[in-house]
Parts: C-alpha cells; structure tokens; sequence
C-alpha cells in the first residue's frame, strides 16, 4: 500500500492492513491480514441489506485483494453502541 497524507481534517493514521483472508459471516465478511506495524489485525464487516451467493462471492474476491488504511478523528476511546441504536436484529 502507497501511504498518503491524511486528509487535513484532523484525522490521524491508525492503520494499513494488507487483507490475506476474507471469510464470509452471517450478516457479511470478516477480513483477517498484517499490518504495515507487523501486528495481526480482524476488520468486520456488516451488510445492511442481503446478498446473494454469487455477488457475495465476488465480493469475497475483490476484498481479498485489496488493502484498508484506518483514519481516526475523535479524541475519545471508542464505546459500544448502546442497545437501540444498533442496527438490523439482535446479535
């Protein structure tokens, strides 16, 4: 991954994650891969509406092949979602 300069907004480079793997999950994929620290790194991912067989596989596809870079903004550490804001059904 060629790193760039965040955007001038105030966020800050959290992560490159090259992806090795990609597993399908009930509700969308679960990308496993190293990051440019040499750490181990899991990034989930939730669709909000259904997918079918054949685009989840490609889809599978595409993502195995690519790689993320995680920009963080806020200040504070990150909390769960309380109960009612979450989306789709219970987990």
């Amino acid at each position: 991954m060629t790193p760039t300069k965040p955007p001038d907004s105030g966020y800050v480079n959290v992560a490159e994650v090259e992806i090795d793997a990609v597993h399908p999950s009930r509700a969308g994929f679960a990308l496993t891969g190293r990051g440019r620290d040499g750490a181990e790194y899991l990034l989930e991912m939730e669709l909000e509406m259904p997918v079918d067989e054949r685009t989840r596989a490609v889809l599978g596809e595409i993502l195995a092949q690519s790689d993320w870079r995680v920009l963080r903004r806020a200040l504070q550490p990150f909390r769960d979602k309380p109960a009612g804001l979450r989306r789709g059904s219970a987990k």
